[in-house]
């Protein structure tokens, strides 16, 4: 029903604006969160729930301390302000990664700034950390904080535009602080393409400043990740894991978006060359580099470093891919924008159907299994 009718409707006939729709779905979104113990939103959310939740055992597993019922979870930048943080749960998740959340509010990049590539199924997005600031983001996982049910919640942690390449730790630290007792993992996004000078913080110098600090004030030793590029070399990504290791991280979230354009069947975007379009693009032209990437932290840590699947997982064919090579958990946004919301069931049984066939008892002894050390 999605891809057959209103997919196509909403993205071509109707040819509606990407971001204008995404605000829209989270007006709707809040208000089943605030509503969700009054009818109708109850009964919507129990709709939703009985539609796409997938309880498996197979696919439950425990790391970091954390239980995720599955591995499937919410990748950053779809829930900025944790606006409905509380009920992803209901759409099959099994974890949600809210932000990126700045020190400061900000707009963000001047519109239009999201654009699909239906060619590709893909996204080119230049944000640029729009959202309301960690102290709002605070305040409004205060609130659901008693809603939420057991269900994990990972905060992505993002550099003000307005604070200098050099104030970046004390900025990544306040909203560290503010969110500390709040969230269950930390993400300290260094990587994406849209704040000016941003990519240079994955440097050993500027990110190893950033993760002392943190770790210096995350006495109760909150799980902290790093979110790398897929435009770095492998001996980039190497160094990146040298400091991981250093600054005794929990894991890699691989990948961000891509700045590479070669093989897009989009050629232009508002009569301009795609070439010349500012952003990262996700979805499908992402997949093969992330895995990649996974497989080489994977082979490079011997398995030691959990990682963070994400990158143009469209079926649980691609979703089997990356935990093969050795992610432990998923994060989806683009490719559920593209298949619908019965994307997460669908993957979850598939996996489960594996797991299966291979004759393995739990998700985490699939994990890295076609990946040679």
């Amino acid at each position: 029903m999605y891809k057959t009718f209103i997919r196509p409707i909403l993205f071509d006939r109707l040819k509606t604006d990407p971001e204008q729709l995404h605000q829209r779905s989270l007006r709707l979104l809040s208000w089943l969160e605030n509503n969700q113990n009054q009818f109708p939103a109850n009964w919507i959310l129990n709709r939703i729930s009985s539609q796409y939740s997938y309880p498996q055992k197979l696919l439950s597993q425990t790391l970091w301390g954390i239980t995720f019922p599955n591995p499937l979870g919410l990748a950053a930048g779809f829930d900025k302000d944790g606006v409905a943080a509380s009920i992803w749960n209901q759409f099959g998740f099994g974890y949600a990664e809210l932000g990126t959340v700045t020190q400061h509010p900000q707009p963000g990049n001047p519109r239009p700034r999201l654009f699909r590539l239906s060619q590709d199924q893909a996204v080119l997005n230049r944000m640029g950390f729009n959202n309301a600031g960690s102290d709002a983001l605070a305040n409004s996982l205060q609130s659901q904080t008693p809603k939420r049910q057991h269900f994990p919640w990972g905060i992505n942690l993002g550099k003000s535009k307005v604070t200098p390449l050099k104030d970046a730790a004390n900025d990544y630290l306040t909203s560290f602080l503010r969110l500390r007792e709040l969230g269950d993992y930390f993400v300290v996004n260094v990587s994406s393409p849209n704040t000016p000078g941003l990519r240079s913080l994955q440097d050993r110098s500027q990110l190893s400043c950033i993760l002392q600090a943190i770790q210096d004030h995350n006495p109760q030793q909150k799980p902290l990740l790093v979110k790398i590029a897929p435009d770095l070399s492998w001996d980039a990504i190497a160094e990146v894991l040298t400091i991981a290791n250093q600054y005794q991280l929990a894991g890699i979230i691989a990948t961000n978006t891509t700045i590479a354009r070669e093989g897009l069947k989009t050629k232009t975007i508002n009569g301009e060359g795609i070439s010349e379009q500012a952003g990262g693009i996700s979805g499908k032209p992402l997949r093969d580099r992330a895995t990649k990437i996974i497989q080489f932290i994977y082979q490079q840590t011997q398995g030691t470093l959990p990682i963070i699947g994400v990158g143009g997982i469209f079926t649980a064919n691609d979703a089997w891919e990356k935990i093969t090579a050795g992610a432990s958990l998923l994060q989806v946004y683009t490719g559920w924008i593209y298949q619908g919301p019965h994307l997460v069931p669908q993957v979850l049984n598939g996996l489960s159907e594996q797991l299966q066939q291979q004759g393995l008892a739990s998700l985490s002894e699939a994990v890295g299994i076609n990946v040679k050390h």
